[in-house]
């Protein structure tokens, strides 16, 4: 190994430092910690109890966050799924790797057979993963790493699945990107063999990552290992068992419902409370799953070289799919240019060098992670690969990192209301452009987290500034562009907004109102998770 820095040399000695104190056997090479990446769908940043939501009960990922280090300021690379999930494999922004919206969305004319009547045609994207890029489980594979999936891929088709870029194991990653059969066996995976009607797919992937560990214990192989853990939870369908629905439902009861659950946005109404005891027990399902890996981690003696990372692939779904979630005092969600869009649940837990606990607010993104457990693991960086991402080893141990803009770039219409839109942060400042009409606006996150005060008008030279940079470096790596769309008719979005607002506003309304009913049945044995034993 040519170049090992002096901060991984710190690392291990921390690391053989703190084994000792326990009183515990170090392994042969503690320089090579074990990684395992615990990747949720459609989390939003306050969809858990550490993060300050009051009503779903998530014990186990909060313990992640208690006894590692909270970024704040942590985000996904894209307010929709497969881009953020490229940028974490390969290190950059999605305008440079060019997986700028979720695969298989609508493009160009196509995206008028949507029937939104949009100003815009989104332009073209990568459908999956190019295959002469290096991606993490690569790197690390060729650093002596064993490296297994489970879960959601959505980064192509069959000639881009997880065993093509790096993982030794697949299970359950596919072309699509939700949970195909439901939350309950039998699944619609070629990928994930179907064992037990009604069997909970979070718990499954956990049980298929329990049983990666137990057959491949470094203490027995001598070979650290990846192991990717990746949720189609919290993703649409959302679906739980009776007993979890009745918790949460009562818990919604308790606190008092409130009579209206949802204000109009843009495109479509955005849920403003927390009180839906179906994402409830959808969210505790995946809680429990996570518990089984620690449990795990536990029982094999695996805790003191083991670095365990939660993060979301973008905001909570608060219009849209399944309008599950509130995201306040975060503005928007899933698919939106705002904090609720992008902003996630960001852990790391480093033994030996995160005390536990910590609140740090350092901004970081899906694309430090590359960087990050290269080095961690000894491995010399690759920044001819990860462009983007900077290592955060600094800001683990107590330090930081100079400040560096962050760029998103969504250049499509969410299916949850968001706008064709680009982003740039630097510092507390962050700058939007929409597509639509050239307008921007101006946030400072620090005084306004929930972006209710735009000062573009009162910081003219910084906005232009900001605008400049955020275009030279998208012109820069050749990032598409959407464009107008010369059969646009004001007249028909205009006739399909006042439909969204007359009628799918109140039948969310209802809807949400019937979720929450003591008589509510999804009349289909619970979605499959009641088996009947002869």
């Amino acid at each position: 190994m040519k170049n090992i820095s002096y901060s991984l040399i710190s690392f291990a000695a921390i690391f053989m430092i703190g084994c000792a104190e326990k009183g515990q056997k170090t392994i042969e090479n503690p320089s090579k910690p074990n990684f395992i990446f615990i990747l949720a769908d459609d989390l939003g940043y306050h969809d858990l109890s550490v993060t300050g939501s009051l009503y779903y009960e998530t014990p186990n990922i909060d313990r992640i966050a208690n006894e590692g280090m909270q970024f704040s300021q942590g985000y996904a690379n894209c307010q929709v799924c497969s881009p953020s999930r490229a940028s974490i494999m390969l290190g950059t922004f999605p305008a440079r790797h060019g997986i700028t919206d979720y695969i298989g969305a609508r493009t160009g004319e196509e995206w008028r057979k949507a029937n939104r009547h949009n100003q815009l045609l989104p332009p073209e994207y990568v459908h999956k993963l190019p295959a002469e890029a290096t991606t993490l489980p690569e790197a690390l594979k060729a650093g002596g790493y064993k490296t297994f999936f489970a879960g959601k891929w959505h980064l192509g088709d069959s000639t881009s699945w997880p065993q093509n870029h790096g993982f030794d194991i697949n299970i359950g990653g596919w072309d699509v990107g939700g949970p195909r059969g439901g939350y309950f066996s039998p699944f619609i995976n070629p990928n994930l063999e179907n064992r037990q009607d009604g069997e909970n797919l979070s718990m499954r992937l956990a049980n298929e990552t329990v049983k990666f560990l137990e057959e491949n214990n470094p203490k027995d192989t001598g070979k650290p290992f990846l192991a990717y853990l990746a949720f189609y939870a919290v993703h649409s369908p959302i679906q739980t068992t009776q007993e979890k629905w009745a918790k949460y439902r009562q818990k919604a009861q308790d606190t008092g419902i409130a009579k209206s659950g949802f204000k109009m946005g843009h495109f479509l109404p955005i849920r403003q409370v927390q009180d839906n005891p179906i994402y409830g027990g959808l969210v505790e399902a995946m809680d429990d799953a996570v518990g089984q890996v620690l449990k795990a981690v536990d029982n094999l003696g695996l805790e003191d070289n083991t670095v365990i990372v939660f993060t979301s692939d973008n905001g909570g779904v608060s219009a849209g799919d399944a309008f599950s979630t509130s995201n306040l005092p975060l503005r928007g969600g899933k698919g939106y240019q705002f904090e609720g869009g992008i902003r996630e649940p960001y852990f790391m837990k480093v033994p030996g060098v995160t005390k536990g606990g910590e609140q740090n607010s350092v901004p970081a993104t899906g694309a430090d992670f590359y960087p990050t457990f290269l080095e961690l693991a000894g491995l010399d960086l690759n920044p001819d690969q990860h462009h983007d991402g900077k290592s955060l080893v600094p800001v683990l141990k107590g330090g930081t990192i100079p400040e560096r803009p962050l760029v998103w770039h969504y250049p499509h219409y969410g299916n949850q209301g968001g706008e064709p839109s680009s982003i740039i942060r630097e510092g507390e400042w962050k700058l939007i452009h929409y597509y639509e009409d050239g307008h921007e606006e101006l946030y400072n996150l620090n005084a306004d987290p929930n972006e209710a005060i735009d000062l573009a008008g009162d910081h003219t030279d910084l906005a232009k500034d900001m605008s400049k940079k955020l275009f030279a470096y998208l012109d820069e790596v050749g990032a598409r562009y959407p464009e107008k769309d010369p059969e646009y008719n004001a007249a028909q979005e205009k006739q399909y907004l006042d439909n969204v607002k007359n009628k799918r506003w109140p039948q969310l309304e209802k809807q949400r109102m019937n979720f929450l009913s003591p008589d509510f049945d999804p009349n289909n044995n619970w979605w499959g998770s009641k088996v009947t034993k002869d």
